[in-house]
């Protein structure tokens, strides 16, 4: 009776599933023209509009005055008397002695960013493996030379690193045959609109004029006179605001591209009669305004919370059956859960294309993936891991190449040009990445508003979607029998002991 219930409520919520799919949404997604229509627009998330911007300005004003104080002259600007009572002081090279090894950071990100996206479009499976295989090895190789430089602390990072995606891999490997297509129908339709290929190498240059201030007062951190102490605490602290600032621009990408390749989806084609006109300015201009608040809320913690997630799936899958162990694992997976429901990348989807604020957009935007099913094939689909591993590895190359000039010149301070330096090319190379994940979001969102709207586009493809989506429903309603039985099974075990 228990078992007939959970096929039948698995039949049912495909069945919903299947309504909602050709009913409601459908009409609600043809008549997606009028979203960017000004009147059905308003600013969103405006205090965190706010924040960004003084902090863009409060922080490119410490920038200036850290980097001056060391440029030319020690202490020009006479800021070392205010920290001789709280880090010890000692001399190591002025401004202009760091500022050239971050500008060739710079260079080489932006270079391998433009070159990952070329090579994505012609090369996706190989570039895919590349990402996937040569990031363990290569985190593996830093490791031990971080181990041969004495720097034990980052030698141990490195290897938990390299051990965490090796285990990783393995806990996905059945899943990069889908994740391999998915990305090859994104970079497909990237590569059918050039105009967001011009938008993505447009914000690189935004981002490599903010690097360039930001590079500037990072230098003059590194040159300082504190102690090594003093010098990682600021440098941390303008990491994050480096990585928040690259993960609105690259957000703010995600908008822009998500809301044109939506609409290429709904209509049919770039060309179609039908495709409002302008629609990438329009994109474009919704995004740096209405829609930008919403984006810099979102980009405080959408990444983090991702990356946990897909951590913690891969780690759950491998667990067997020690039920301790799994009991712990299912209440951080709850937890993250409970978060991704107002924290997703989907929500740049619909803020392209409603205007919503963030947290409503991400809500939407999951409870519509759960109530179709599509949920099941968004948990298989690896390919955000995937594009990170590629970001991740761009990165590493950029802080290698930057640490191995720093340590002809300046061997102690290796580390700190190098970690600075990896964050600045891992910011550049997702500029690139960005892209193609747009793609992907907007693919699963119209797959469930509308699959008719991919088959359109793509039938093959959608016949592979579709066989997969069934194959994973199929999955969770054994898993769900199983789970069931054995827990029938306990109970029937502890009442036979009590009597």
């Amino acid at each position: 009776m228990s078992d007939s219930n959970i096929s039948s409520s698995s039949s049912d919520s495909a069945s919903i599933a299947t309504v909602d799919q050709n009913g409601g949404r459908s009409q609600r997604i043809i008549d997606g023209g009028q979203t960017f229509s000004p009147e059905q627009r308003h600013w969103r998330d405006v205090f965190w509009l706010a924040i960004f911007i003084i902090h863009l300005i409060a922080l490119g004003f410490v920038l200036a005055v850290l980097g001056l104080n060391r440029f030319k002259k020690s202490d020009r600007l006479n800021i070392d008397r205010y920290t001789n009572r709280v880090w010890e002081n000692n001399n190591t090279g002025l401004t202009e002695n760091y500022w050239p090894k971050y500008a060739v950071a710079g260079g080489i990100g932006t270079v391998l960013g433009w070159t990952w996206l070329l090579l994505l479009g012609s090369r996706a499976n190989q570039m895919m493996k590349v990402s996937v295989h040569i990031l363990t090895t290569y985190l593996a190789v830093i490791s031990v030379l971080c181990f041969w430089c004495k720097q034990i602390f980052w030698g141990v990072a490195f290897a938990t690193g390299a051990a965490l995606q090796f285990l990783y891999v393995i806990s996905v490997i059945d899943r990069l045959p889908f994740t391999n297509l998915v990305l090859q129908k994104a970079v497909k339709m990237v590569w059918s609109l050039p105009e967001v290929m011009r938008v993505a190498y447009a914000f690189m240059v935004v981002m490599l004029l903010w690097m360039g201030i930001w590079s500037f007062g990072a230098a003059g951190v590194v040159a300082s006179s504190r102690g090594d102490f003093g010098r990682w605490w600021l440098l941390v602290v303008l990491s994050v605001s480096l990585f928040w600032t690259g993960a609105v621009l690259c957000n703010t990408v995600h908008v822009i591209v998500s809301g044109l390749v939506f609409l290429v989806l709904i209509h049919g084609d770039r060309n179609a009669s039908s495709m409002p006109p302008n629609s990438l300015m329009k994109s474009l201009q919704y995004a740096v305004t209405k829609s930008f608040g919403s984006i810099c809320y979102g980009s405080l913690f959408t990444a983090a919370i991702r990356t946990l997630r897909w951590e913690i799936r891969g780690f759950r899958s491998k667990i067997g059956n020690n039920e301790c162990l799994l009991c712990c694992v299912d209440f951080l997976f709850q937890l993250v859960e409970t978060l991704v429901r107002f924290f997703n990348k989907y929500a740049y989807v619909q803020i392209a294309v409603y205007g919503k604020g963030f947290n409503r957009s991400a809500r939407d935007a999951w409870e519509l993936f759960q109530s179709t099913g599509v949920e099941a094939l968004v948990a298989y689909d690896c390919s955000g891991a995937v594009l990170l591993m590629g970001t991740i590895l761009g990165g590493l190359i950029t802080g290698t190449c930057a640490g191995v000039w720093t340590w002809i010149t300046w061997t102690d301070r290796v580390i700190m040009v190098g970690s600075t330096a990896m964050l600045m090319g891992m910011v550049l190379v997702g500029l690139a990445m960005v892209v193609v994940e747009s793609a992907v979001t907007s693919i699963y969102i119209c797959y469930a508003e509308d699959p008719s709207l991919i088959q359109r586009w793509d039938p093959q493809f959608f016949n592979q979607m579709s066989e997969t989506l069934h194959q994973r429903l199929q999955h969770r309603s054994a898993r769900a029998r199983e789970v069931f039985t054995h827990n029938q099974l306990n109970s029937h075990m502890q009442d036979s002991f009590h009597l």
